[in-house]
């Protein structure tokens, strides 16, 4: 099969034959429809994650059809429509049994521990835990934006941060998870207050239902993000997401909030490049929440895949970019650096 593959962290991926991937026993095998483009996988390239080895195939958030069955699989059969969870679930460590597959204990991750979806076809393990099975009417684009993304900021703002209507949310970073976060919230009644410095993303963010779109390029010194946020929630926002995950953007995050507000931690921040200094004395003072947040079950994809199919969540409009796996390399590689926002989508074939 055509992948993308690095032979070393930081060096340029290059687009070559590989062999053929053969489904596991309690696995299958996926021909890859549609797969996103996340910042998650500039990380892995960088060499961020500890399970990476290369020479490595990236890729995680992915839709397509079932191509060959694991002899152990019960309930799917080559030719369904899938997707999946970007975190894999073994289904019998305590936190699988507790509902909790997103932090399982022995997960694995296709694009991390394993070669991902950058490629025409991918493996997904332990099938009858972690496949999801798409509507017919639910394009292969649409459902490979819901795998890490939208998944992720779906249960970030529902589950996780617990928004409600009327309530003020900021989201701080308006990329693809910034902005599934944007219209989820906005969709569940809360007004959003946007920040990001590409003045694109913020023109998106206004799009899917932001009320208050800050640039924050514009405000210079320490805590000036959070204090346009506070200024223009009278008094800070009772929800924010760090959607990006740079040390200023956590801190903004948890700065921007109003006492007993809750703060949510999307954005990946990689212990190689250190950790945050967070403001805990309004952590103390003011009694905050600071939550993370990874990914959603398999289990849990019926309810977002019912606002979807209802049209009340619209993900195949935060696609602003699609591009062959010849032209992967190039957007990898660049991706560290302000954008237009939205979800870059990858089709292989």
């Amino acid at each position: 099969m055509r992948a993308v593959i690095f032979d070393e962290f930081g060096a340029r991926p290059e687009v070559r034959e590989v062999p053929d991937p053969v489904a596991p026993p309690d696995g299958v095998v996926i021909r890859v429809e549609a797969t996103g483009l996340c910042r998650s996988d500039w990380h892995g390239w960088q060499g961020h994650d500890p399970d990476i080895r290369p020479p490595h195939i990236p890729g995680h958030e992915f839709a397509g059809v079932v191509a060959a069955v694991g002899a152990g699989v019960r309930g799917w059969r080559p030719g369904d429509r899938v997707t999946a969870p970007f975190v894999c679930a073994c289904g019998q460590c305590p936190a699988c049994l507790a509902g909790d597959q997103q932090v399982c204990e022995r997960q694995t991750q296709p694009g991390f521990t394993h070669w991902g979806s950058f490629a025409e076809y991918v493996v997904v393990r332990q099938a009858d835990v972690n496949l999801v099975r798409l509507p017919d009417d639910l394009d292969h684009p649409t459902a490979a934006a819901l795998g890490c993304r939208f998944a992720t900021a779906f249960r970030a703002v529902v589950g996780q941060g617990r928004v409600a209507a009327g309530e003020w949310v900021a989201v701080h970073g308006c990329g693809g998870v910034g902005l599934s976060a944007v219209m989820i919230a906005a969709a569940c009644g809360a007004r959003v207050v946007a920040v990001d410095i590409a003045p694109g993303a913020l023109d998106l963010a206004r799009r899917f239902g932001a009320t208050v779109c800050l640039d924050g390029g514009e405000f210079s010194g320490p805590g000036a993000v959070a204090a346009a946020v506070r200024e223009a929630t009278g008094g800070g926002a009772h929800l924010s997401l760090d959607a990006l995950g740079s040390h200023a953007t956590c801190v903004a995050s948890v700065e921007s909030l109003r006492r007993r507000g809750r703060h949510v931690q999307v954005g990946l921040l990689p212990v190689a490049q250190g950790r945050p200094a967070l403001p805990m004395e309004l952590v103390i003072a003011y009694e905050l929440e600071l939550r993370g947040s990874h990914g959603m079950a398999a289990h849990a994809y019926p309810e977002l895949l019912r606002l979807v199919t209802a049209g009340v969540l619209r993900p195949g409009e935060l696609i602003t970019r699609t591009i062959g796996l010849d032209a992967v390399p190039e957007a990898l590689t660049t991706m560290d650096g302000p954008g237009a926002g939205g979800m870059c989508i990858v089709v292989p074939r």
